[in-house]
């Protein structure tokens, strides 16, 4: 028996949410648990005092309407769509930007667009970035970024009614909007103040364990981005660590030789995104982009920008993802990777396990002399030993700056699937034809999404 609160006066009471864990995959909020009811956008009560607490017994659906029978014997009609016989006209104020990967399209987020609006409703105003598609993915992740930045500002500027911003991307897609959102990225004039005030208490919690210390990028009460409240940054299968190493670009098969020779032939192929994805990008002498990405840096407050979100998650294929290791998408050293369960979640199929990483309080990365003569090696011999080392330098340096906030970190697994080799685009169902095999897991972002509507904001951990 579920029991609803009615508090009063009541006449267009906001009804969502009610029961977050529901079984039915195709809903967004119910009132009675496992049992589905089509998105309410009001309530109209009748026939009852305010402050009114039913046990609900059943409910009846009727054309544009459910009633619902309390305990006490009142019946409580819920309009939907409806008040006083008028349309009710939800005013989105939510934006959420769906970024494609690379050589890709909007159209990659046909099926994932239908289905998130399904789910969560007429709140959010879910927009497929076109900024970059197919060859301009190529241009490099710090243009694409900026182009990306730019088409929010233009969306933000004609839709005067939003406040909130969340990030869906998917593979090289999460670079790019982890670029833009630095660009993006506002906050209010006394954010230095309040920096040196935390770190002085930082210092005096040094005897604490790692787990239990507060993020260092507190949420300012102004910061924002582009000036709307940052909720949810969501990657699938994104390469936040490049593509240079051991499995990291899995079509290469782990062969010693072909990852040796990758490097130099990735200028040729994906061109300047290629050099920023193998880490050989610029000057010796400077580091390159994505190290520059795992800090706040000159070239943008990208740790900052991420920690002002109330939601990270990552969403990383343990195994038959022909692109992208599960170590660089899911931000782990390689001794971090565990055997993952075989069985997938109830109601999200091939989604087998969910971990929560709070921030790990460490310096930023660095990028010294030695690593400075190293990158020349890796760009000069990239078959060479100290090019090996350089990238196992880089990898960890990377690790250390993107774990200063807290990351959920969700892993799929479609070893089970008719079709495991498609596991890059079956996790954000590119073509619902081929890869439906991932609506477990656009299901379990959805839910994802729906749940920061109704969360109290803990500052940048997980």
């Amino acid at each position: 028996m579920a029991r609803v609160l009615i508090s009063g006066p009541i006449d267009c009471l906001p009804f969502m949410f009610i029961n977050d864990r529901c079984n039915c995959g195709n809903r967004v909020s119910c009132v009675v648990p496992y049992t589905p009811i089509d998105r309410i956008s009001c309530l109209n009560i009748r026939n009852t005092d305010p402050g009114t607490e039913f046990p609900v017994l059943n409910f009846r659906r009727r054309k544009g309407s459910v009633e619902i029978e309390a305990l006490s014997g009142t019946q409580c009609k819920v309009q939907m769509g409806e008040s006083n016989g008028a349309s009710v006209d939800i005013t989105p104020d939510h934006l959420l930007v769906l970024v494609h990967g690379i050589m890709a399209s909007p159209s990659d987020w046909k099926y994932v667009e239908a289905e998130l609006k399904r789910r969560l409703g007429n709140r959010f105003f879910i927009y497929a970035s076109a900024a970059n598609s197919y060859t301009q993915t190529l241009h490099g992740i710090d243009v694409a970024g900026r182009r990306l930045a730019e088409e929010v500002h233009q969306v933000i500027r004609k839709t005067p009614s939003l406040k909130r911003i969340s990030f869906l991307a998917h593979s090289l897609g999460g670079l790019f909007a982890r670029y833009a959102i630095a660009l993006l990225y506002r906050e209010n004039s006394d954010t230095h103040a309040q920096s040196s005030e935390q770190d002085s208490k930082v210092e005096m919690l040094d005897n604490k364990s790692m787990a239990e210390l507060k993020d260092q990028y507190t949420k300012f009460p102004n910061a924002t981005i582009a000036g709307l409240e940052a909720i949810n940054f969501v990657t699938l299968a994104t390469p936040h660590l490049g593509v240079r190493g051991k499995n990291q670009l899995p079509f290469l098969l782990g062969v010693p030789l072909l990852e040796k020779i990758a490097p130099p032939l990735a200028q040729y192929v994906i061109r300047r995104t290629g050099r920023q994805l193998f880490l050989t990008d610029g000057k010796s002498s400077k580091p390159p982009l994505l190290l520059r990405m795992a800090s706040d840096c000159e070239d943008g407050k990208f740790i900052s920008a991420l920690a002002i979100f109330r939601s990270r998650i990552l969403y990383a294929n343990v195994s038959y993802d022909h692109m992208v290791g599960w170590r660089t998408s899911s931000i782990r050293r390689e001794a971090e990777l565990v055997k993952p369960p075989e069985h997938s979640l109830d109601g999200y199929k091939h989604v087998v396990d969910v971990v929560y990483c709070p921030p790990v309080l460490t310096d930023g990365p660095s990028y010294g002399p030695e690593t400075a003569k190293a990158k020349e090696a890796a760009q000069t011999t990239p078959s060479s030993k100290r090019a090996e080392d350089y990238y196992d330098k880089l990898e960890e340096e990377m690790i250390r700056g993107l774990q200063r906030v807290g990351w959920k970190k969700v892993d799929v697994s479609f070893h089970s699937a008719l079709w495991p080799f498609f596991a890059h685009n079956n996790i954000h169902v590119k073509q619902e034809w081929l890869h439906y095999a991932g609506a477990g897991v656009v299901a379990h972002v959805a839910d994802s999404l729906k749940q920061q509507e109704i969360v109290t904001f803990i500052p940048a951990s997980l």
